[in-house]
């Protein structure tokens, strides 16, 4: 790593002088405006990053990107990336409200969009957002929702008169792109992700190109491992780019080369022509999603020989290969997805480091670590030595580098005065033949404080809870056998925005339906 470049510029040019002529990303449609080699990536996002430079943006400009998981997000990033500006994704499953809120929280100067985003009008989209929008008659906006909000800049036809179209007529010249790319540091601010969640504002965790590239290094190697495959990785990226588990994938088919199957909406059948198609050697996504397209009718008459691990694989990618039952851990956007370049300790409640093989919360500093929150003094984040406190239980064992992810503190299910981890008790049921999902959740109990629930997806059309209680019960102590059992269809599962699982929902779900009583 210390010969790598440590920006994002100087990590796509070389990429593009070592495998320009692979390809890179991959859209659904079969048109060449869908396939993108490196060398089109390269070429595409320096017209775009000339146009940047010529409208005002530079060194430090916070560039909202309001597009499609797509080809051209990625050449828009890149332009973004490229002239040190400060790219800041926004969901395509904001409400007007949150775009609202998030321009703001972020101070986003300039915002580019096309003019549609899926089933979107964009235009209307963004009026209903920011009071006072439609009114403008020129392209220079004053905006007091937005107080920073200077220009919109529209990809596509608009008669919006406040949109500023993006027709390559004025752009700087090459060497005016040269001359500021190499002015690009690893310190320089890259990119700003806003974490998801069911509640309260988003936070922007902000990340320097020098983090984004390290901790993304490894990606290549993680994909190898996960789909054991010795093809060259066309991975089936089930993951949106404006948060970071799609960034992380962008980011790592830098590295080496690697192709990006992606949709613009996550979608079955699109995922399976795509991985049919390109023959996709792996899938890296949520797995309420992987689900899904299992459940598929035309799954069983695919060809999927390409990609054993959709079809015999754990439906988590990180329950591969793991010794207890408890799930690798993800990593975190604090961490731009990954741990290599990261110090790590694991303490107990007074912050004293646990011994291997004990649960504990997961501490990280380091230049694998973000930068800070945005509009959050450093105080606020970590601790008087430099570290973040994740809130993480985890564990390690002897002779394994990995970390093994038990939960959050706030999603321990609390029975009879004993502590049981819904991940725990999920592997076991899952690695049932007759379930193809299980979440579990803890629900009040008048008696016990918390009663352990499992909420099942059975793998067929029936399942026997009372014998799958009676297996779970060798496998497990007695405290950490669900009394309550459920089966659902997998729509009824519910999952956040990002594609997690939503247990706050569920629970809440099963104790006010009816129908949820099933014992």
């Amino acid at each position: 790593m210390d010969h790598t470049p440590l920006t994002v510029p100087a990590l796509l040019a070389d990429a593009v002088r070592r495998f320009g002529e692979r390809t890179y990303v991959v859209t659904p449609g079969g048109t060449p405006d869908t396939r993108l080699t490196y060398a089109d990536a390269e070429a595409q996002s320096a017209d775009k990053a000339r146009w940047l430079l010529a409208n005002g943006a530079g060194k430090g400009t916070r560039v909202g990107l309001f597009f499609a998981n797509d080809t051209e997000w990625v050449t828009w990033w890149l332009a973004v990336s490229r002239i040190g500006a400060l790219a800041v994704p926004l969901s395509t499953l904001y409400r007007p409200a949150e775009i609202a809120k998030v321009l703001r929280l972020a101070d986003v100067a300039l915002l580019v969009a096309p003019n549609r985003v899926l089933d979107i009008d964009v235009a209307q989209r963004l009026e209903a957002a920011l009071p006072g929008l439609e009114g403008h008659r020129t392209p220079h906006l004053q905006i007091a929702a937005a107080p920073y909000l200077r220009s919109i800049a529209i990809t596509g036809h608009s008669d919006a008169p406040w949109a500023t179209a993006v027709d390559g007529a004025q752009t700087v010249s090459s060497d005016i792109l040269l001359a500021a790319q190499e002015q690009v540091f690893p310190g320089d601010l890259a990119i700003m992700v806003h974490t998801s969640g069911s509640t309260a504002d988003p936070k922007g965790v902000l990340h320097t190109h020098g983090t984004l590239v390290r901790q993304t290094s490894t990606w290549p190697a993680a994909i190898r491992a996960v789909t054991g495959s010795p093809a060259d990785p066309v991975i089936l990226s089930a993951m949106p780019f404006f948060w970071i588990g799609g960034v992380l994938a962008a980011m790592g088919a830098l590295h080496e080369p690697i192709t990006l199957l992606v949709m613009p909406r996550l979608d079955a059948a699109t995922a399976l022509d795509l991985v049919e198609a390109e023959r996709a050697t792996g899938i890296v996504g949520w797995p309420a999603f992987t689900q899904r397209m299992r459940e598929h009718p035309s799954f069983s008459r695919r060809d999927l020989s390409s990609v054993p691990m959709l079809r015999s694989g754990p439906l988590d990618i990180a329950m591969t290969d793991v010794p207890d039952g408890f799930p690798v851990h993800r990593t975190m956007t604090e961490t731009a997805g990954g741990f290599a370049y990261t110090e790590m300790k694991i303490v107990d409640a007074d912050g004293a480091p646990v011994d291997d093989g004990t649960v504990g919360e997961l501490w990280v500093r380091g230049v694998g670590v973000m930068a800070g929150y945005n509009k959050r003094e450093r105080s606020d984040t970590f601790d008087g030595d430099g570290w973040y406190h994740t809130g993480d239980r985890v564990y390690r064992s002897a002779g394994d580098p990995r970390l093994f992810y038990v939960g959050r503190t706030t999603e321990l299910i609390k029975t009879s005065g004993a502590n049981v981890s819904p991940l725990e008790v999920e592997a076991v049921i899952e690695s049932f033949d007759e379930v193809a999902q299980c979440v579990v959740v803890g629900i009040d109990h008048v008696e016990r404080g918390e009663e352990v629930c499992a909420v099942l997806v059975p793998s067929g059309d029936t399942v026997d809870t009372a014998t799958l209680a009676e297996r779970t019960r060798e496998l497990l102590s007695p405290f950490k056998v669900p009394t309550r059992w459920i089966t659902v269809e997998s729509a009824r599962i519910p999952t956040l925005p990002s594609g997690k699982l939503n247990r706050k929902a569920l629970r809440e779900w099963v104790i006010s339906s009816p129908a949820a009583g099933v014992r």
